[in-house]
């Protein structure tokens, strides 16, 4: 009986030891992971940021304004009188001091905005103000007319190397009249880098065939509609010419440039406007049109009305005359051609 009581005494504390065994093992904890210190990388000194320029955006209710405010026959010299007082009126509402220059035939209209290093010389932004008799010239040219004023506008309190003139030219339409009074002056010659006339800029059509071409020009159009802008400038000056380069065209007109050689000597049909009196002088110019009565079938008629201009059209090529200006005159050097 003892040693049964013996045996039992010993399983017991046998159980007991493994259980204290089991219990410790348990209760002890894993030695910690060593913990390996990753180096922290810096982020990479960020460039000083640039100040980046935006170019001024145009007011589609300006420009229509003007067109609407322009809506008369600009032909006898009491339609082109008044026709100045709107003009100069307007100017002045921008800060400009617009100055009448008379010729033996009729009045232009100057203004100046002096640049920050008037070394680098001026771009002059121009267009003419008279119609033709019954035509209240909407297209011809209060599109013009409306542009630069826009420009006035947006451009006239910008600070930019290069100085900012407008000029307004009468008798247009009676040979070129106030442009050839306009380039006789030799202090308006003087540090003029480049001209910029706009000539009928309001009327785009959209169906095939509609666009015609002057004979003898090798033209490769972007579209086989008329709505694309014409830039036509002098092939001894590109830098102009290549100024309306579109950086975003989407929600512009295209632009077909057209460099011509000679000055226009083979291509007469290319001396319509009052670029052409700067390009004999020497100076380079570029007119910028809707290709007139190429395009439209109300030159010259009583039909060219606010109400046939193609609006979107004319917003679009207003931007980019204000695009292509602006990149100018932040040249401090613009080469003749490259």
């Amino acid at each position: 009986m003892k040693k049964w009581i013996w045996l039992l005494v010993l399983v017991v504390v046998l159980v007991v030891s493994s259980k204290d065994t089991v219990i410790s093992a348990l209760l002890q904890q894993p030695p910690a992971p060593e913990v390996v210190q990753t180096p922290v990388k810096q982020p990479p000194l960020q460039p000083e940021l640039q100040e980046v320029k935006i170019t001024p955006q145009v007011s589609a209710d300006d420009l229509l304004r003007h067109i609407q405010k322009l809506n008369f026959q600009r032909y006898t010299k009491t339609e082109r009188s008044q026709t100045r007082t709107y003009i100069t009126t307007e100017l002045r509402k921008f800060g400009w001091q617009p100055h009448l220059e008379k010729f033996a035939e009729g009045v232009n209209i100057f203004a100046e905005r002096l640049g920050n290093n008037q070394a680098a010389g001026a771009i002059l932004v121009a267009a003419h103000y008279d119609t033709v008799n019954l035509s209240p010239g909407a297209d011809d040219n209060a599109s013009g007319v409306a542009v630069v004023l826009e420009v006035a506008r947006l451009l006239g309190s910008q600070p930019t190397p290069l100085t900012l003139q407008l000029a307004f030219f009468d008798q247009e339409e009676t040979g070129l009249l106030g442009s050839k009074a306009f380039v006789t002056k030799a202090e308006r010659l003087q540090n003029l880098r480049g001209v910029i006339v706009m000539d009928m800029v309001g009327y785009a059509c959209y169906t095939v065939g509609c666009q015609q071409y002057s004979p003898g020009l090798p033209v490769n159009p972007p579209s086989d509609k008329g709505d694309f802008l014409v830039a036509i400038g002098d092939t001894e000056h590109l830098s102009l010419l290549n100024a309306f380069e579109h950086s975003n065209p989407t929600n512009l007109p295209s632009v077909l440039k057209l460099p011509i050689p000679l000055k226009g000597l083979l291509t007469p049909d290319t001396l319509r406007s009052d670029h052409a009196p700067f390009w004999y002088q020497g100076i380079g110019a570029v007119l910028v049109t809707d290709t007139a009565n190429l395009r439209t079938p109300h030159y010259h008629q009583p039909s060219d009305v606010p109400a046939n201009i193609e609006r979107s059209f004319f917003i679009g090529a207003a931007q980019t005359v204000v695009n292509a200006t602006t990149t100018l005159l932040e040249k401090n050097n613009i080469p003749d051609s490259y």
